[in-house]
């Protein structure tokens, strides 16, 4: 049997070994074997009855733990087996906490090791109090914009909904110690970032891995940024495979909106906040990735994270508010969901990349669903054209009935520049207006 989370095969003992036991009891605990080599074959040991004794007293004056350390024998060779079992408070070897992640050994500390400290107390960093963050600081505006969302969907005793903000956020597990705590900074503050860095979410068209055309970064509490960042997506990266059915417009884009949707309030409800990295959408003609900082609960595989499970948030302060606002389902169902609405739309499956501190979930577009506009741009593009130009030649390449106005709000600049561009790229021969002002179109020139 190969090595793994909870199993390490070492051909003989080093004191420094000491420090992997560490890590197992810090994790799910594991076992360790002496005298066998990677491949999991028995090669034996010598002086095994002196490392029986010498082993466990190691262990117990180094960290203070107990482990069970038998002898074992096969075809004559003898092997020590050390079981260590999951301590449910952190444990340190010479100061130092260990932590066990998949087949290697981490060294925790900063936020990590913060975090890590927190969760074996029953902690949560959300859950934590935030003195300098204030009632006064609470946002009116975020207030009853839940309110709002909350009689809505119905899942809060309306009487509730009729207290001043004080008692709300009480009821609300929103304080602790007589402090208004992280999640109520994240979920009501007007400016998030002024308390913590990174509570935002970015938004980047990539046309390749190296060369970022443009972004947006979403600002403001928990409760707005994803339906902002929904909007500004949707209106600004995503490019829709558009025909007609008489006179309606169908658009349809390669990543359902109740789909991301569900990505991103995955990612806002399990983020890490206390490493300072915003949620980051990446999009790219062809696909498009949704990155945030975190980890698995600590006995989950990637294998359950696919499967029906329990619902378990890194962050439960956000995640009940979510759910009393209607955002999130409490039965751990987003995976679910997102699969079922790409399903509907005969779409490819999610694939996700879970690494010891970030998870990634990647949304890949057909070919029926994806615009080429690339090579169309990039065959007009010379030392003429600058990047708001290429960026234009995209957009209309994208669709050529695209007006001054709805340049202007996909690329976040003025009517009156938008116009300049324009005038600039008819006079360097790339593009030409065919028609009216009002119902005419853009040709890119080939």
């Amino acid at each position: 049997m190969a090595e793994n989370q909870n199993t390490e095969y070492k051909e003989v003992w080093r004191d420094e070994y000491l420090k992997w036991i560490c890590g197992f009891a810090n994790a799910q605990g594991g076992t360790m074997y002496i005298g066998v080599n990677d491949s999991g074959d028995v090669v034996g040991i010598k002086d095994a009855k002196v490392l029986m004794e010498e082993i466990p007293n190691k262990i117990q004056s180094s960290m203070g733990i107990i482990t069970d350390v038998n002898l074992l024998e096969i075809d004559g060779l003898q092997y020590i087996e050390i079981v260590v079992p999951a301590y449910p408070v952190g444990i340190s070897y010479k100061g130092v906490y260990h932590y066990r992640s998949g087949s290697t050994k981490q060294i925790l500390n900063g936020p990590s090791l913060e975090a890590f400290l927190m969760r074996k107390h029953g902690a949560t960093w959300d859950k934590m109090p935030l003195p300098i963050f204030k009632m006064s600081d609470v946002d009116d505006n975020s207030i009853s914009r839940f309110k709002e969302l909350a009689t809505r969907i119905g899942r809060v005793d309306p009487s509730l909904l009729n207290e001043p903000k004080e008692v709300l956020l009480e009821k609300l597990h929103l304080t602790k110690d007589g402090y208004l705590t992280n999640a109520a900074m994240l979920l009501f503050s007007k400016d998030p970032e002024r308390y913590q860095l990174g509570a935002f979410i970015k938004v980047g068209y990539f046309e390749n891995d190296a060369n970022l055309l443009y972004q947006d970064e979403i600002h403001g509490s928990l409760l707005e940024q994803v339906d902002k960042a929904i909007d500004v997506i949707y209106l600004k990266y995503m490019r829709a495979k558009i025909r007609y059915e008489g006179i309606q417009r169908i658009e349809r884009y390669f990543v359902p909106e109740e789909a991301l949707r569900e990505a991103l309030l995955n990612a806002v409800c399990h983020k890490q906040y206390q490493y300072g990295v915003p949620v980051q959408v990446s999009v790219y003609e062809d696909r498009l990735y949704v990155a945030n900082i975190g980890s698995l609960p600590e006995d989950w595989t990637y294998e359950k994270l696919m499967q029906k499970h329990a619902s378990k948030p890194y962050n439960p302060g956000i995640a009940s508010v979510f759910y009393y606002a209607g955002f999130i389902e409490s039965w751990g169902r987003g995976i679910e969901k997102i699969c079922n609405s790409l399903k509907a739309d005969n779409l490819p499956m999610p694939e996700y990349t879970v690494n010891s501190g970030d998870i990634m979930i990647k949304f890949t577009g057909p070919e029926d669903r994806i615009i080429k506009v690339t090579d169309r741009v990039n065959d007009r593009v010379n030392d003429k054209v600058n990047e708001r130009e290429k960026q234009i030649m995209f957009l209309l390449s994208e669709d050529p009935g695209y007006t001054v106005t709805q340049l202007s709000i996909k690329t976040n600049k003025s009517r009156k520049s938008i116009a300049s561009y324009l005038k600039s790229m008819k006079e360097k021969g790339i593009i030409e207006r065919v028609g009216s002002d009002r119902k005419g179109y853009w040709k890119i020139i080939k």
